[in-house]
């Protein structure tokens, strides 16, 4: 019998079999791999046109303030008034974007006709407290929570514009670059301004002078924390005629302020005590002496307080939500060095196992560390510097030493009356016990 002769063309392309990898066969048509391909485009092509565009996506996450709190928990100890006013804050600025956005499911015609009109306005946030108590810790790990761009600015380079230092809209260009000069998402983003406290004016007396660090750099802020269109040069630097710029609306970013305020306590005592004079209100003091630790007398700060530390009232208002932070105890300061995610004995314990050697604390010489950390005053930060004083010597000379298996502080190591204890092991397995100079 004859071998047929007809041959299977693509019905599309009109190529045969030979010259595709594949033909699929369908009632009464045939259509290769490429032309399956080129309709796989066309379709895709097809339907992301009548999608929602991206625009009407939010560039961020909506989380509940207990789911906040949560998540700061892992990273951040003690500190839960700080915690829940951040928590609550962020979720109501998140919330008040995403209603604009039409993204809630109260926005549809259930929602009570009453409030339509009414427009929510955003609380920029003021942290105080001592310095290591977590306040740019806080702000960062909110940013990573919340899945959104997030900047550090320090104050203190800050200046009026045409002086010698950064212009404000430096702050809002760090953003723009966090988020890949997206300004859609970088509009949606967190700013956090350190050292806060430092542009407070140098006096309380009106000078004839432009204070250009201080009460300068407040009025130069004000527009941009309340929201406005800043235009920011993409390059930075200062502006000059003919410069493109990349204008960006501040009215849906978040900014939070930090800084220690130191001597701010003085300020709130005298308030607070200046219905007293004489020998009367020294035994009132006594007498309450608790109500009066620096703790809580933090806690009884009112605006008014801050305007006479140095910020001008227009700055301080646009900072309605302003929290405290309490300075880090011994036992906060254990936490910190072994529970936190990112606890720093964690940390160093991972460098040591990088070389097959553990690393063990015992539990007096963590106390020893966080009661030197309070001695030094400057909170979780003093314990990076005990720790790499602690672990210089071993860390210097482990590396050369293929013998030992472990490393042992106990409270004599961090006291320096002896050097960390290093467990090598012997011939059967064992291991024996020797300190760092007897290598």
């Amino acid at each position: 019998m004859a071998k047929s002769s007809r041959v299977t063309l693509c019905s599309f392309c009109g190529k045969s079999q030979a010259e595709v990898r594949k033909i699929i066969a369908g009632p009464g048509v045939h259509i290769c791999d490429a032309c399956v391909n080129v309709c796989k485009t066309i379709v895709d092509r097809e339907v992301k046109a009548h999608a929602p565009s991206d625009a009407a996506k939010p560039a961020f996450r909506l989380i509940k303030p207990a789911d906040v709190k949560a998540a700061l928990d892992d990273f951040v100890i003690g500190q839960d008034h700080a915690k829940k006013v951040l928590s609550v804050a962020v979720y109501n600025h998140y919330k008040r974007l995403m209603f604009g956005a039409g993204h809630l499911p109260h926005t549809d015609d259930t929602f009570p006709s009453e409030f339509t009109d009414v427009e929510v306005e955003k609380s920029n946030i003021l942290l105080t407290g001592p310095t290591g108590s977590g306040k740019t810790l806080l702000a960062r790990t909110l940013a990573k929570i919340l899945d959104v761009p997030f900047a550090i600015s320090d104050a203190t380079t800050l200046t009026e514009a045409g002086y010698v230092g950064e212009d404000v809209e430096n702050v809002v260009l760090r953003l723009l670059q966090a988020a890949n000069f997206d300004v859609k998402r970088a509009e949606c983003g967190i700013i956090y301004i350190d050292e806060i406290d430092k542009i407070g004016r140098k006096t309380e007396n009106v000078s004839i002078t432009r204070d250009v660090s201080g009460e300068g750099v407040q009025q130069a802020l004000l527009k941009v924390l309340e929201g406005s269109v800043c235009n920011v040069p993409p390059q930075g630097g200062r502006k000059h005629p003919n410069q493109e710029y990349v204008r960006i609306n501040t009215s849906n970013i978040l900014f939070i302020c930090g800084g220690a305020f130191v001597g701010l306590e003085g300020i709130i005592s005298k308030r607070l005590g200046q219905r007293g004079l004489g020998f009367g209100s020294i035994q009132s003091q006594q007498d309450h002496g608790d109500a009066m630790s620096a703790e809580n007398i933090m806690k009884s700060i009112e605006p008014g307080d801050l305007v006479r530390f140095g910020m001008i009232p227009e700055f301080i208002g646009r900072l309605p939500v302003v929290t405290v932070l309490e300075p880090l105890q011994v036992a906060d300061l254990e936490k910190v060095l072994v529970r936190t995610k990112n606890a720093m004995v964690k940390q160093y314990s991972k460098l040591f196992a990088m070389d097959g050697v553990k690393l063990k604390f015992t539990p007096d010489a963590i106390k020893a560390i966080a009661v030197r950390a309070v001695e030094l005053k400057t909170g979780a930060r003093a314990l990076r510097s005990i720790m790499e004083n602690l672990m210089l010597e071993v860390m210097y000379e482990l590396p050369s030493r293929d013998d030992v298996v472990e490393v042992v502080i106990d409270c004599a190591v961090v006291a320096g009356k002896r050097r960390p204890i290093l467990r090598k092991a012997g011939k059967a397995g064992d291991a024996h016990e020797t300190g760092l100079d007897a290598a």
